[in-house]
């Protein structure tokens, strides 16, 4: 009842390589050509109909034109980040500017986030340092032996 699966297909491919990685669908690539056909008329159309204060297409266009940000940007001073007591004291920095209401909570949240990735990057930083300090020291257990 449980028995593996045999292989679905003998094994080899007697028809040849196939379609190359990445060639798509030719269904997909005619009806591509005719969007990049009929794109410009109707950009041209729906630039015509914002002119004449058509909101939807207004709001279509200023989409394209100028999209949404995601998030806004966090402008905050830090120290250079380069030991762990230099992430604390960004942390602690973060901190407060949350507790004085300089930024919002999330955007703290996400700028602890960032340290402590930056934390990891460099406690991993320096136990490379030390494991390659060890490796390349003389074997002192050979000497003592």
């Amino acid at each position: 009842m449980n028995a593996p699966r045999g292989r679905p297909f003998p094994a080899g491919n007697k028809q040849g390589r196939g379609r190359p990685k990445g060639s798509g669908n030719k269904a997909r690539s005619e009806v591509q050509q005719l969007i990049d056909e009929c794109a410009l008329p109707l950009t041209r159309k729906c630039i015509s109909f914002a002119a004449q204060g058509d909101r939807s297409a207004m709001r279509l266009l200023m989409d394209r034109i100028s999209p949404a940000r995601r998030d806004a940007c966090i402008r905050m001073s830090l120290p250079s980040i380069r030991t762990a007591q230099d992430v604390d004291k960004a942390a602690e920095k973060v901190t407060q500017a949350i507790r004085r209401g300089d930024i919002a909570p999330v955007e703290g949240e996400t700028m602890m986030k960032i340290l402590e990735m930056r934390a990891g990057i460099i406690t991993t930083a320096q136990l490379e340092s030390r494991i390659e300090k060890l490796e390349a020291a003389p074997d002192v257990v050979s000497r003592s032996s």
